[in-house]
């Protein structure tokens, strides 16, 4: 160590010698007993193969490849555990290599073939099978394969033929066939895919596109149209996903930045809306829906999707004939929506038209074929509870307000009709016997809309001064007064505040 100390060129030759030294001990610890080495790797690839140990036997056979290079044997080994783990890409160069090694090793070139057919490459394997009969010209699992080989040839032009007709669905006839010949052909899943969306059928096409994202080393055109098909599907988190792998494979690929900038926008609005309901912040999410149909105007999905929650939040905003009119627009865009017939239900009932309320709520359950909507069952009970005592007395109707009135307007309404229908302001007895009548509505009508407790009762379908509702009979006049039973001459003075 003293002597490299020097500066100058003899310093650097004396490191350099140094270091040669060093990596020559090193090799030799490498390569010093190579062949046991080598025999203790591929004994325990073996061990650890047959235990079904694949990550490890396949560590083991690594090293054997590293420590010889020239063993064709521990090239197809190491090939064969690649295959137990379904990594037949990865399988092809070590099975390569091996008949590169020793081009007559027939199981090899078998093997080979038998990945090539799987993978549609009939050519090669036709290759393969051929040069495994040329050499064992009775071997039956060659002339299969290489029947097969041929057979997938002509399946394949049938089935191009047939698609540049446009006879799809012959089309798609034939590639099952293919494609049970050779499942890791992308290709023949592409087409087959590109088949399904021009008949129509969009998910049947993400079911044939979705692996072939992993027969592909970079498939962005695939992860492109599976994003493109979530999207018009209106699953726009799935299509987020693909379009995201996309990117994975190139940042700078045009059309997916482009999908993947309007899929963001969409995304993010449709989640903030839904966000502002949960807060019940349901002027802010109609805003919001307004937007989505503005970014997305042309899938149906969103605008049908966005008229549903803008006809919910206009029932929470108690604004009934602005709900009917959306739900009714929502409902004829898509007739078999369950939750828009629900919608515009409530809507009716908000607007005291319960016959309507219960034909919606009907017709919805008629979608639920497995009935399983406990919402929709509740609501059809509810609205045929409010239809049958709309028919006895509807106290809402009986002072002239809405279901969504506050106190404040019941009283003021009542203060109105009582002053209208007090009976001293008739003087015929028919007259005065039918606004007695009149008058013990109106009382009964702010008795029960004044009290949460029975506004409550009224608003779930059930009237709180029916004696059928009440144990014991009940009165039909609140707390057992009636100012008129005994005939007496009473005066009612009404003072506003």
């Amino acid at each position: 160590m003293e002597s490299c100390r020097r500066t100058g060129l003899s310093g650097v030759l004396c490191s350099l010698s140094l270091l040669c030294v060093i990596l020559d001990i090193q090799l030799d610890g490498v390569l010093g007993a190579t062949h046991v080495e080598i025999e203790h790797h591929l004994e325990m690839g073996r061990k650890l193969l047959a235990a079904g140990q694949l990550a490890e036997a396949l560590s083991h056979y690594h090293s054997a490849v590293e420590g010889d290079s020239k063993n064709y044997l521990t090239y197809y080994k190491r090939a064969a555990v690649f295959l137990a783990m379904g990594k037949s890409k990865s399988a092809l160069p070590d099975l390569t290599r091996a008949i590169q090694l020793k081009p007559d090793f027939l199981a090899a070139r078998l093997q080979r073939g038998n990945i090539l057919l799987k993978q549609g490459s009939t050519q090669e394997a036709r290759e393969d099978f051929e040069a495994v009969l040329q050499r064992s010209p009775d071997h039956e699992e060659a002339q299969d394969q290489l029947m097969r080989a041929n057979e997938l040839e002509e399946l394949q032009e049938e089935a191009h033929a047939a698609y540049h007709q446009g006879d799809y669905s012959t089309t798609i006839t034939v590639l099952e066939r293919v494609i049970e010949i050779s499942p890791w052909d992308p290709e023949s899943r592409e087409l087959r895919a590109e088949c399904y969306i021009r008949m129509g059928d969009p998910q049947k096409a993400i079911q044939d596109l979705t692996p072939t994202t992993r027969l592909r080393n970079d498939n962005r055109a695939a992860f492109l149209k599976l994003s493109m098909l979530h999207y018009s599907l209106g699953d726009h988190r799935e299509s987020l996903n693909h379009i995201r792998e996309c990117l994975k494979l190139d940042q700078d690929d045009k059309e997916c930045f482009g999908h993947y900038k309007q899929v963001k926008k969409l995304s993010k609005q449709l989640d903030s809306a839904e966000e502002l309901i949960q807060q019940e912040r349901h002027q802010q999410a109609i805003d919001k829906y307004q937007s989505v149909m503005k970014t997305e105007p042309t899938v149906p999905f969103y605008t049908n999707l966005a008229k549903e929650r803008i006809c919910f939040c206009l029932i929470k905003l108690n604004l009934a004939l602005e709900a009917i009119d959306v739900c009714s627009e929502a409902h004829q865009r898509d007739p078999r929506n369950a939750n828009v017939l629900r919608d515009r239900a409530e809507a009716f009932i908000l607007n005291q038209e319960y016959e309507k309320a219960v034909e919606d709520y009907l017709e919805a359950k008629e979608f639920d074929s497995e009935g399983e909507r406990h919402d929709l069952k509740e609501g059809l009970d509810r609205a045929q509870k409010l239809l049958k005592v709309s028919r006895k007395r509807d106290y809402y109707k009986i002072l002239g307000v809405g279901r969504s009135a506050n106190k404040q307007e019941i009283i003021k309404a009542y203060r109105k009709l009582a002053m209208q229908w007090h009976p001293d302001n008739f003087q015929s007895e028919s007259e005065k016997k039918e606004a007695e009548k009149r008058f013990i509505d109106i009382a009964s009508a702010k008795e029960v809309l004044t009290d949460p407790e029975m506004r409550q009762k009224f608003d779930a379908g059930e009237d709180p001064l029916d004696p059928e509702n009440q144990q014991g009979g009940g009165q039909s006049w609140p707390h057992s007064f009636n100012p008129f039973e005994s005939g007496g001459n009473f005066h009612f003075k009404f003072h506003h505040n």
